[in-house]
C-alpha cells in the first residue's frame, strides 16, 4: 500500500549541472537540506548506467525514507525497487505504466494544460507535475503554463500538484495562495555550490506560502 507522500521538496536530478562531486553526493546533500522526493532523471544515460545509478541511490533513500522516483523508465524503477516513476505526455501512457509497475507504486504525470491534468487526475495519477512555470534551461522547449490556468487546475482536481520549471529563490514567492503540494527543483538545487543550504532554504520558502 502507498504511504501519503509529501511532496513539498521535490528534487529532480541533473548530473551535466550537478556541482557536486557525484550523484550520490549531490542526493545525500538535498536529503540532508530536506529534500522530501527524489527524481532520478537520466535523458542519455544507457540502460546499464541507469540502472547503476539508481541501484545506488535506492540505498541512500531508502535509508533516509525518502521516496525514488524514476523518470520514464518503468523497467528500471521495478528492477530496482524504486517507489514510482514519473511519466510525461510523450512517454508511457498512463494505463500502460501502470499495469507494468502495479498499483503499489506511485506514478505522476506531467501537464502543462487544464485539459492534460484532467485526463491525469481522471486516469488516477497519485501526482501531477505542473509546468513549465517559467522559462528553464533544462527544458528549452517546454509549454510555459500561466499562474490563472495553474489556479483552474488546482480548482478542478483534488490529485496533489506540484510545480516544476524555473522554480528557484526568487519566483517560489509567487504561488502564495495557489495551493500546491510542492515544488519541483532542478538546478536551484544541484547546481549550487552547496545543495544542503539551497535546499534548506527553498524548503523554507515554500513552508511560508
Amino acid at each position: 500500500m502507498k504511504p501519503n507522500i509529501d511532496y513539498s521538496l521535490y528534487l529532480v536530478t541533473d548530473r551535466e549541472l550537478m556541482s557536486a562531486p557525484s550523484i550520490e553526493e549531490c542526493v545525500r546533500q538535498a536529503i540532508s537540506g530536506g529534500c522530501t522526493v527524489v527524481q532520478l532523471r537520466e535523458k542519455k544515460a544507457s540502460t546499464g548506467e541507469f540502472y547503476a545509478i539508481a541501484l545506488r541511490l535506492r540505498e541512500i533513500t531508502a535509508r533516509a525514507g525518502v521516496p525514488l522516483i524514476i523518470n520514464d523508465r518503468a523497467d528500471i524503477a521495478l528492477a530496482v525497487c524504486a517507489d514510482g516513476i514519473h511519466i510525461g505526455q510523450e512517454d508511457l501512457p498512463y494505463k500502460a505504466a501502470r499495469d507494468i509497475v502495479g498499483h503499489d507504486k506511485i506514478v505522476g504525470v506531467s501537464a502543462s494544460s487544464l485539459c492534460q491534468a484532467l485526463a491525469a487526475a481522471e486516469a488516477g495519477a497519485d501526482y501531477i507535475g505542473v509546468g513549465a512555470m517559467f522559462a528553464t534551461g533544462t527544458k528549452t522547449e517546454a509549454e510555459l503554463v500561466s499562474m490563472e490556468e495553474l489556479i483552474q487546475i488546482r480548482e478542478k482536481i483534488k490529485t496533489p500538484i506540484v510545480v516544476i520549471g524555473g522554480i528557484n529563490k526568487s519566483t517560489v514567492p509567487q504561488f502564495k495562495g495557489t495551493g500546491i503540494d510542492g515544488i519541483a527543483v532542478v538546478s536551484a538545487i544541484v547546481a549550487q555550490n552547496d545543495a544542503a543550504i539551497a535546499a534548506q532554504e527553498l524548503k523554507a520558502l515554500f513552508e511560508k506560502i
